[in-house]
């Protein structure tokens, strides 16, 4: 499974970047509006540091002024892929930036017919919201097992983009369903490493060390 990580703090994704985590990023106007930049410089700059794709969302809600937005951010870099939402206007806006070769990722999908409209729309990402299910007391990974049924049964190429992503158990479910990404914020990839008898074992192999007064250098 691939790691996209959520944010555009540049540092958060450096850090995650050095050590082989980051296989992509996704931000949105959220994202943006909390790093305090400009849209399209700190794109630009996540775009040079990270080889694989990069996410940037449209402002726009009508096809027209998508299809222009989506343009414009492509333009920025080679690995953008311009983010859509799941309405009809965003499907419109997918099919054309698809076929003019740019990478788009649909974002906000709720439903598996949603993923499947995605699909034949020819989305490259598709962003079902885990954790937005899980706050309506419906279950997330359920959406996510059912898109993938649905797309392993005709062939889509279509990647499902597990996001909303609020605990690294969200992650390893993922994973066992088979989404091809997953998109968490830098907190919650780094929290994957904690486990308490990791740390227990930790402490009794330092008390040991000191014990014996070990010393390597």
């Amino acid at each position: 499974m691939k790691f996209f990580v959520d944010t555009a703090e540049i540092d958060a994704i450096a850090e995650l970047h050095a050590l082989g985590m980051v296989d992509g990023v996704t931000t949105n106007p959220s994202l943006i509006k909390k790093s305090g930049r400009d849209i399209l410089e700190v794109t630009k700059e996540i775009c040079d540091l990270v080889d694989g794709p990069v996410s940037a969302e449209v402002t726009a809600t009508d096809a027209d002024q998508m299809i222009a937005e989506g343009r414009k951010l492509a333009e920025i870099a080679e690995n953008i892929a311009v983010k859509v939402p799941l309405t009809w206007d965003g499907l419109k806006a997918c099919k054309v930036l698809t076929d003019e070769g740019k990478m788009v990722n649909v974002t906000l999908c709720f439903s598996a017919n949603q993923a499947l409209l995605a699909a034949k729309a020819g989305a490259t990402f598709i962003s079902p919201f885990i954790g937005r299910l899980d706050d309506i007391a419906l279950d997330g990974m359920e959406l996510i097992e059912d898109i993938r049924v649905v797309y392993d049964n005709y062939g889509f190429t279509t990647e499902i983009l597990a996001a909303s992503i609020r605990s690294v158990n969200h992650v390893l479910d993922c994973a066992r369903i088979g989404a091809d990404v997953m998109t968490a914020p830098p907190a919650v990839i780094k929290a994957m490493v904690n486990h308490p008898l990791t740390d227990k074992g930790l402490d009794a192999f330092l008390a040991d060390i000191k014990a014996a007064n070990i010393k390597i250098l």
